[in-house]
């Protein structure tokens, strides 16, 4: 069920919510990786949301990377996996969204990464 709309985070518009997705997003990536990102940008299309996130690298992973790239490699894998876990598990009870898969990559070289969330409805449908 939707938090949204009449609710209580008072939000009833595509506007409001991507505000709040884009701390929720944040807070997220804080828990797992210890720092929150730079700048986040996030498109809602149908049954579709887009997050582009510009990310610091974090210092342990970056020189992790220097002395062996298959085991930053490696974190960064499972980094990803339990950020889109708790992501996920955040859409779903926080949001009521029903999340059909999430996509996650990182570019270590730019610091971007890209996470597509698919739902089962149109996106609106939730708010």
């Amino acid at each position: 069920m939707s938090t949204l709309g009449t609710n209580s985070l008072g939000t009833n518009s595509l506007g409001q919510f991507k505000q709040e997705l884009i701390k929720d997003y944040n807070e997220v990536n804080h828990r797992i990786f210890g720092i929150g990102v730079v700048r986040q940008k996030i498109d809602v299309q149908g049954d579709r949301i887009l997050v582009i996130a510009l990310h610091k690298r974090v210092p342990s992973l970056a020189y992790l990377s220097e002395l062996n790239s298959n085991v930053s490699e490696l974190a960064d894998h499972y980094l990803i996996k339990g950020f889109k876990n708790e992501f996920k598990q955040l859409l779903v009870e926080k949001y009521g969204f029903e999340v059909l898969s999430i996509f996650k990559d990182y570019d270590t070289e730019t610091e971007l990464s890209a996470t597509v969330v698919i739902t089962k409805k149109d996106v609106r449908d939730y708010l």
